[in-house]
């Protein structure tokens, strides 16, 4: 006997996490085009609706190089206090409005410093903007726990001085770090000592690995670096043959080590060919700690809502698939035990019982 499938607006009131989730690649597309406006930044077209378009149109070339040229014009826009503020505050708004009761996002300070701002007012700014939201979410009845990763570019020489930033204010509303930016030559194990000052500073983190290179960046991102959680990890399944999981596989299996998958992104990368085959699925029912994200909902044209959807109904997830990806999410998320026991036994288990 099938589980009834569940449906879009069903999915949509549902409680959700996400783990990964950038900051420059969530804003609003209307909210593009005002603060390109102010700072004077050509846009590829200033209608908000053909923005949105042009962003997944331009994503969807299977080419991450490509993928991560398209956020030229959302960095464009947040190198002000100003505009920092407007975003940050907007992300969590959108987050809410999307039925997500904790996020992390992310973003690398350096690449919010054009416009005169050290990385010590980027990060103040982006704070104050996320609790000016999550303020507001909670004043409209849907509250909203969001914590900050700080990321370093990895094929940039300013990893350690982001570490640093991760350590000064991991008091201040930063939970943890990564290391983003094109995989393949750039590997983890080149930031080595980054990743010994944060675990020496008892600072978790994840790293991006497994996406656009192979099983190596995901060897040195949990065995040499010491990663606790994946970013996308898609790449994993080459070392699993039949269902037969290898050294590396079982490793990060059997640790808990969760995966940060994002589907629409992973398919936008061509990281994977389709969501039915997207391997999310086949390392769900292997009892890898997965989790579902969006990575970047402008970039992708996603939110939770429509990938849980998408899973429910190329990929035959059902209600209870969606609960065990979200618990995975909590589980693994960089906060403290308490909080995550309270989350997972106060708002995501009785959230999703009605469907269960």
């Amino acid at each position: 006997m099938t589980a009834p499938r569940i449906d879009t607006d069903t999915i949509a009131r549902l409680p959700k996490a996400v783990l990964h989730d950038h900051l420059d690649g969530g804003l609003r597309p209307a909210t593009v085009v005002e603060l390109a406006a102010e700072a004077g930044h050509r846009l590829p077209t200033t209608d908000p609706d053909e923005l949105a378009a042009w962003y997944v149109e331009a994503a969807n070339s299977g080419d991450l190089v490509r993928y991560i040229a398209t956020f030229e014009h959302t960095l464009a826009v947040m190198q002000t206090r100003e505009g920092l503020l407007r975003t940050a505050e907007e992300y969590v708004l959108d987050l809410a409005a999307d039925g997500v009761v904790y996020g992390e996002v992310r973003y690398a300070p350096e690449l919010n410093t054009r416009g005169g701002l050290g990385l010590a007012e980027v990060v103040e700014a982006v704070q104050e903007g996320l609790a000016a939201g999550m303020a507001k979410a909670a004043a409209a009845g849907t509250p909203v726990r969001v914590g900050t990763l700080l990321c370093g570019m990895r094929m940039f020489d300013r990893v350690r001085e982001a570490a640093d930033l991760a350590v000064a204010y991991r008091d201040a509303g930063v939970v943890g770090f990564d290391i983003a930016g094109a995989e393949d030559g750039f590997p983890p194990a080149d930031h080595l000592a980054a990743f010994e000052h944060l675990r020496r500073e008892s600072v978790p983190f994840t790293i991006h690995a497994g996406e656009a290179y192979g099983l190596p960046s995901i060897h040195q991102a949990v065995q040499v670096c010491g990663a606790q959680r994946i970013g996308h990890g898609v790449r994993l399944t080459e070392d699993i043959v039949d269902g037969k999981l290898g050294r590396l596989a079982s490793w990060v299996r059997d640790r808990r080590i969760a995966l940060e998958m994002c589907p629409t992104s992973n398919l936008q990368t061509g990281c994977a060919t389709s969501i039915a085959e997207h391997p999310v699925t086949a390392l769900k029912d292997l009892g890898f700690r997965v989790t579902v994200n969006t990575d970047n909902r402008l970039v992708s044209g996603t939110t939770m809502t429509r990938e849980m959807g998408l899973l429910v109904e190329a990929a035959g997830w059902t209600a209870e698939d969606l609960r065990t990806v979200t618990v995975n999410a909590v589980k693994s998320a960089f906060i403290p035990f308490d909080e995550r026991k309270a989350l997972i036994e106060d708002v995501i288990l009785p959230g999703y019982a009605p469907v269960l």
